[in-house]
């Protein structure tokens, strides 16, 4: 299970870390074996590091597998820059694959390399590159698996191991200096990455893409889209043509719907844990590549559609998908204000629940509360990334609600010889579970964590 953007918002100090929300939190770990395993409350104090990159709890290391601006094994240039979202795939003989989005704009320092077949649009800087590890976490190879897209944020992983990299942009062709449409999801393959190519999967709709969760029962695609300001995103499924087919079934084409929640015009306005519908309806989009209106403003019909600021986590646990919407602000334009909602939608009943909502006290503009990335704890619990200021952690976060400290990383100097540290990403684990990976954003440095995970 993996998803992202601020869904567990907590608050750090010096003296230990906190959660406020309400609802039921053992529903994230729906279906999960981990759900079952142990749940701690931490691993102890962090330990300073020496080197002044990683702090742990004592008994763990890090180990660094790649920094922006080093070369790529594969010759084919630099290491891109602003590591994010991650998913590590299970090998032969042990080995561990990672393929890493890079959330590169145009004013990128140092984009992902074009190459041959795996080049969508020459301008654009973004796409993923794909590291094998040895059952050491010593790099064999690390090489370019999709160019020439854009702003690579999230995505998420298929039941036949291949991974969805979702551009979080609509920017059109001309804009930018963009020889073609961006706003695409992408599938992209660990090991051979020529067998994907660079190709957009289109029926799946142009919109700025967040995130997505595949049903493994029948193959349907839910989606998210991450829009900050009016018109706010909408939940999306694509049903396709080829359910559960594998490697480019994608490309066959499918029906691309959006969520409609009959009455609520905007999720922000409900508030109650626990609060469901029933009869939730799915509306085809009218123009999934939105040549002329972004798929978010079409026409709906006299019902409409329902919108919601922020969303961004999607995730499958069990028989249900769950998303997450960041955060509401009657400021920016919704109807009212949240600090973070997580729902669940149960496709076998039509019913869409309110799982849980966060704060007051965890108002993600206060410094050190802006949590990114998560993903299940092979010990129980979940791991989850800061996105703020300050210094940056990775947090434990216990079925029981309790936080801590796993990871610090180095304190913001921003000199130039020990440039501003960014937000952590990608957070993800080793198919045997022995080995945390994790980026961070800036300087994109991709880590590998080892030590008594299940202490």
């Amino acid at each position: 299970m993996s998803a992202t953007r601020r869904q567990i918002l907590s608050r750090a100090s010096a003296l230990g870390v906190g959660i406020a929300f309400t609802g039921a939190l053992s529903e994230l770990f729906a279906g999960t074996a981990a759900a079952h395993g142990p749940a701690g409350t931490g691993y102890g104090a962090l330990v300073p590091d020496p080197d002044g990159l990683l702090d742990l709890p004592e008994g763990f290391r890090y180990r660094v597998l790649s920094r922006e601006g080093d070369q790529l094994r594969s010759g084919e240039g630099p290491v891109p820059s602003n590591h994010d979202g991650m998913a590590a795939f299970a090998g032969e003989g042990g080995r561990t694959h990672l393929v890493r989005n890079h959330e590169n704009r145009v004013t990128a320092k140092f984009q992902v390399p074009t190459v041959s077949g795996l080049t969508y649009d020459p301008a654009g800087k973004g796409g993923c590159t794909a590291l094998t590890l040895d059952t050491r976490n010593r790099v064999l190879s690390e090489r370019v698996a999709i160019a020439g897209t854009a702003v690579n944020c999230a995505g998420g992983r298929t039941p036949w191991g291949t991974w969805l990299t979702c551009e979080e942009t609509e920017d059109r062709a001309g804009t930018n200096g963009y020889a073609k449409d961006h706003g695409f999801i992408f599938e992209v393959h660990p090991t051979d990455p020529h067998r994907t190519g660079a190709v957009p999967l289109t029926a799946m709709g142009r919109f700025q893409h967040e995130a997505i969760a595949i049903d493994p029962r029948n193959g349907t695609v839910y989606e998210t889209e991450d829009a900050f300001l009016k018109p706010f995103g909408l939940f999306y499924r694509f049903r396709p043509n080829k359910p559960l087919g594998g490697v480019g079934s994608l490309r066959a084409g499918g029906r691309l719907q959006a969520m409609r929640v009959p009455g609520v015009p905007d999720l922000s306005t409900i508030q109650d844990p626990g609060a469901h519908f029933d009869g939730i309806e799915w509306v085809d989009v009218p123009d999934p590549l939105a040549v002329s209106t972004p798929t978010r403003l079409q026409d709906y019909g006299p019902a409409g559609i329902t919108h919601a600021q922020k969303l961004e986590g999607c995730y499958w646990g069990g028989s249900c998908v769950y998303f997450v919407s960041s955060f509401a602000r009657s400021a920016d334009g919704s109807a009212a204000d949240h600090y973070g909602q997580i729902w669940r939608f149960d496709p076998a009943r039509r019913r869409l629940t309110l799982v849980i909502v966060f704060g007051p006290d965890t108002d993600v503009q206060l410094p050190g509360e802006s949590p990114d990335n998560i993903c299940l704890a092979p010990g129980g619990g979940l791991m989850v990334c800061e996105d703020g200021n300050g210094a940056q952690h990775v947090f434990g976060v216990t079925r029981k609600g309790e936080v801590y400290a796993l990871a610090r990383g180095r304190q913001n100097i921003g000199t130039a010889q020990q440039p501003e540290w960014g937000e952590f990403a990608g957070v993800t684990f080793a198919p045997d579970g022995r080995t945390m990976y994790v980026n961070c954003y800036t300087p994109g440095t991709t880590f590998a964590v080892t030590g008594p995970w299940r202490r």
